[in-house]
């Protein structure tokens, strides 16, 4: 039995946005999302919003492997998010790592 773990990996990132940039925001978001489907080794990218608070957002993030979830953060789209979502967040973003069991 092989000891490589073969299951997806999965970032699960929470974005706190000031309020006079929502719009900016999910504009760049979803550039990254539409951009990040498109890399061969991306499973799902979906951006959450809170019900009860507009400002919070999840981003689900599905990856083959690590190496594809590294090779994301090497991307144009990417660095382009990054540098203008930073402004924008009310506090530091927060990423928990998973690996998905059921799908």
């Amino acid at each position: 039995m092989s000891t490589t773990d073969t299951r997806p990996v999965t970032a699960v990132v929470h974005v706190y946005v000031k309020q006079k940039c929502l719009a900016d925001f999910i504009a760049l978001t979803r550039m990254n999302s539409e951009n990040s489907k498109q890399e061969p080794g991306n499973l799902r990218f979906d951006v959450l919003q809170s019900v009860a608070d507009p400002c919070e957002f999840i981003l689900y993030e599905m990856y083959r492997t690590a190496e594809d979830s590294a090779a994301h953060k090497q991307t144009a789209h990417y660095a382009k998010w990054r540098e203008g979502a930073e402004p924008m967040m009310a506090k530091p973003r927060a990423a928990e790592q998973f690996r998905a069991e059921c799908r």
